[in-house]
Parts: structure tokens; C-alpha cells; sequence
């Protein structure tokens, strides 16, 4: 495997006109401004294209393979210049954390999901690379955290396209920059867009003892009889959210946390197979993400499927999750990584993932 090329990106590089950065064999990379004065890189392969944010959370805003976004359908056609979370929420994958996650209860004062959705980078490179999964083309960055008296850390998120790919390889690695310990909380918040009639198919169990229903209610929900009511059929039989039908109350949102069990390689697996037999597709590692959290959010005007958004926690806030033992502790000097792969399969591809999910389950 050869050294990897880095280009270091730099916001003189992005303008309303959008420009092609580099090719190289299956890649193109190219650079605009959004007119919301956001920068986003485009990466391309054979397959299809992500477009990112390298200086706002090294989002993927939008996921295409073959021909088909399957990013969720939000209120913003854009991303907004903001650290606000809800200001701008509609892209494809947002890293949450990494000091807090979740939405904050009446007894926190941390924002929604933490400060690395939307944080400021001020390093991002493009890499060209080739390791053991091919020839890629990647973008990552840097960003440290630093608060007097109480945090240093630093974020080095990367994502990978690999040549002839139809999924993208995801993950971040974070590290405690202190001699003393930190809180360590995250999430990979994957969004995909849902389409009626699919099954979600998933290595776990589909029981009400693995498969529990969020029961508080977050103040950004206002809940009806009906909507608590459909809460409560839904823990009391989780598998007919299997198949989203939709005439399924997911409006405003239904959140479960999944025990994920993995395969023989550490891969735990999830799909959305369309009626067509194609699929979208998410693969994580429990051993690193030990939380399957799956929200999904049905409105008129917001259409997501987290299938699975895997993490160290449940969402419930810092104060509920350290109660529960959920908040993870990182060592002076110490790091953390996780990894996860997301995008589309083949009719024959996720035939062959259905076996082996059915096989994980026995």
C-alpha cells in the first residue's frame, strides 16, 4: 500500500461557482458555496457522489448511489452557517458529542447532541489513499475542543469512498488531549430517507426485552393520545415497525434502542430493503458502539430513517444516561475510534446480507 496524497483544503478554495479540485482515476473531487456561504466538498466515484461540510462538523449532507438520494427529506435544502442543531438538521450523517449527547433534560445544560454536529473545523484535507478495500478518496479534518479548567480534546473524523463503491466507510477518532479523564459520549446520527412498504432487516432481536421503546418525551415533541397510545402497542409488539408501512404513526418521531449481536468479524448489520429487493445499508461494531439507538420520523414535512444511529448511549441527555452508566470515561492521553460503513446494496447483495443477518440471529 502506497503513502497516501493530502491535499489541505482551505476556504479560499470554495466559491459560488462550483470547481473540479482534483481527479484521479474513478475520483473526482470538486468545491462550491452553498448560498448560505457554506462550504461543500463533492466527491465522486463510479457509483455515485457524496456531497460534505469540511468546516462545519465534516458532515455528509447528502449521500447519492445509483442514482437515488438516499439522504433524509428535511425543511432545508441547504445546510444553514450555524452551530444551532436544529437550524440546520438534514444531512446524511452528523457526528454527536463527544463531552455530551442527546436531548437535554430539565437537569442538563448541554446542547442538543453535544457540540460536534455543526463544530467549527478549521483543519480538512482530501486524501487519495489505497489500503487492504482498495484505491479511496477520502475527506478528513481536525477539531479540538478546549475549555479552561474542564476539556481539551481533539476530533478526527474520516470518510472514505473506495472505488466501485456503493457504500462509504465512516469514522472518527477522538482523543483526550488533558492528563486527566473526560466524559466521553457519541452517536453517529445516519439519516437515511425512508420508502414505503420496506423491511428493516437487522442482526437484533426484535423482542420487547431487545427492542425498547423510548418513553420520555422530548420537549421538541408534543404528543397526542394517539401517538402515546401507538408508543405503547409498539412495546408491547416492536416487529410490526418492520415494515413501514405508512399508515404507521411515526409523526413526530418513534425512538427504540436495539441489542445488536455481531457477526464473527465484529460487524453488526442493518438494512431497509425496498420492495424492489434493493437496499440501503448500515454496518457498525458493537464492541465499539455498544447502543443501537433507531429513530424514525414520518411528518409532512420530514421523512428519516436512523435504522440504526450506533452509539456509546442512549439519547436521553447526559444526566439520564450517567445514571444509567452509559457516559464512558477517557483516560488522560487516551483515545477512542469507532467505524461504521454506509450506502446501498444490489438486489443480490442484500439477499446474500439477509442470510447472514438471519444467520447471526440463529
Amino acid at each position: 500500500m502506497r503513502n497516501p496524497t493530502t491535499l489541505h483544503l482551505a476556504p479560499h478554495f470554495f466559491s459560488e461557482n462550483e470547481r473540479t479540485l482534483l481527479e484521479s482515476g474513478p475520483f473526482v473531487a470538486s468545491t462550491f458555496l452553498y448560498e448560505t456561504g457554506v462550504a461543500a466538498l463533492r466527491l465522486r466515484n463510479e457509483q455515485g457522489e457524496l456531497i460534505m461540510l469540511p468546516f462545519q462538523g465534516q458532515q455528509i449532507w447528502s449521500a447519492t448511489f445509483g442514482g437515488r438520494n438516499i439522504t433524509m427529506r428535511s425543511m432545508f435544502d441547504q445546510p444553514n452557517a450555524t452551530q444551532n442543531y436544529l437550524n440546520t438538521y438534514g444531512g446524511f450523517m452528523l457526528h454527536c458529542g463527544a463531552l455530551t449527547m442527546g436531548v437535554p433534560a430539565k437537569e442538563d445544560n448541554h446542547p442538543l447532541h453535544g457540540e460536534l454536529p455543526n463544530a467549527p473545523y478549521r483543519k480538512a484535507q482530501v486524501i487519495l489513499g489505497e489500503d487492504e478495500g482498495g484505491q479511496y478518496i477520502g475527506l478528513s479534518g481536525e477539531y479540538q475542543h478546549t475549555l479552561a479548567f474542564t476539556c481539551n480534546y481533539v476530533a478526527r473524523p474520516l470518510v472514505k469512498l473506495y472505488a466501485g463503491a456503493s457504500t462509504c466507510h465512516i469514522s472518527i477518532t477522538i482523543e483526550n488531549l488533558k492528563k486527566t479523564p473526560m466524559d466521553l459520549m457519541y452517536m453517529a446520527h445516519v439519516n437515511f430517507r425512508p420508502v414505503d412498504n420496506s423491511r428493516l432487516v437487522y442482526s437484533a432481536p426484535c423482542t420487547p426485552e431487545h427492542a425498547r421503546v423510548r418513553k420520555s418525551i422530548p420537549s421538541h415533541v408534543q404528543p397526542t393520545p394517539a401517538y402515546l397510545a401507538f408508543l405503547q402497542e409498539l412495546q408491547r409488539n416492536p416487529k410490526q415497525h418492520n415494515v413501514l408501512r405508512p399508515d404507521l404513526a411515526f409523526d413526530p418521531e418513534v425512538v427504540l434502542t436495539l441489542d445488536y449481536q455481531a457477526d464473527p468479524e465484529g460487524w453488526a448489520h442493518t438494512m431497509q430493503v425496498h420492495p424492489d429487493g434493493n437496499a440501503d445499508y448500515i454496518r457498525h461494531r458493537p464492541a465499539q458502539l455498544d447502543q443501537g439507538v433507531r429513530w424514525i420520523c414520518r411528518t409532512p414535512d420530514q421523512d428519516a430513517l436512523g435504522m440504526v444511529l450506533p452509539a456509546t448511549a442512549e439519547p436521553e441527555g447526559y444526566t439520564a444516561e450517567k445514571a444509567k452508566g452509559h457516559v464512558k470515561t477517557l483516560a488522560g492521553g487516551a483515545s477512542f475510534t469507532c467505524e461504521m460503513e454506509a450506502g446501498v446494496l444490489s438486489v443480490a447483495e442484500a439477499t446474500q446480507m439477509e442470510t447472514k443477518i438471519n444467520n447471526i440471529l440463529g
